[in-house]
């Protein structure tokens, strides 16, 4: 018997909450179960396995991410543009970090291709068109960045940075304002 009101989305959506609340490795479908009160068995009319609640959640933050990146580069150009998508990434990772995880979960190709991970490539390539970056340097580019502001999250999040000056939020700025000089050196003449 299908327990009333649970379904795929509603699982989704406690579990991406599960996730910020006790990290994206914690969530399993027993915990989910745990969360609802049910028995793990009844999440299963639902859910396949713990791989597509992952599979969900990760989606589910891959979306939300791309809309809160697509918000803050309205109308915006250049390094303003790349400011303000590496504050999205950042600010989203800070406020969600389970989700940040999730958003890093390993898709099979086809989901990839279907997710909203494309759109974070295809802002990503809007912002360095303002650098007027040629192929290859535009796809250096764009793994550059993502490598660099996920490197830099990642590390913050771990407590990396809090031993010594200057603040963290002053080297933020300074490494945005290179990758700027940096892409502006590299443009094509």
């Amino acid at each position: 018997m299908v327990r009333a009101g649970l379904s795929p989305e509603r699982l989704t959506r406690a579990g991406v909450e599960l996730a910020d609340e006790v990290g994206f490795d914690q969530v399993t479908v027993s915990a989910l179960a745990r969360r609802f009160d049910v028995k793990a068995a009844s999440l299963y009319s639902h859910l396949k396995n713990s791989q597509e609640l992952k599979t969900r959640i990760a989606l589910f933050a891959l979306e939300e991410l791309a809309d809160r990146v697509a918000a803050a580069l309205a109308g915006r150009a250049g390094k303003d543009a790349l400011e303000a998508f590496a504050n999205a990434y950042r600010d989203y990772a800070r406020e969600h970090p389970g989700r940040y995880a999730a958003a890093r979960l390993r898709l099979d190709p086809e989901t990839a291709a279907a997710s909203a991970g494309m759109r974070h490539s295809q802002m990503t390539r809007a912002i360095l068109r303002g650098y007027d970056l040629t192929e290859p340097d535009q796809t250096h580019a764009v793994r550059m960045l993502g490598s660099v502001f996920h490197g830099y999250v990642s590390l913050e999040q771990a407590g990396g940075f809090e031993h010594s000056a200057p603040d963290v939020q002053e080297s933020w700025v300074w490494m945005v304002d290179s990758l700027d000089a940096l892409l502006r050196t590299r443009s094509t003449p």
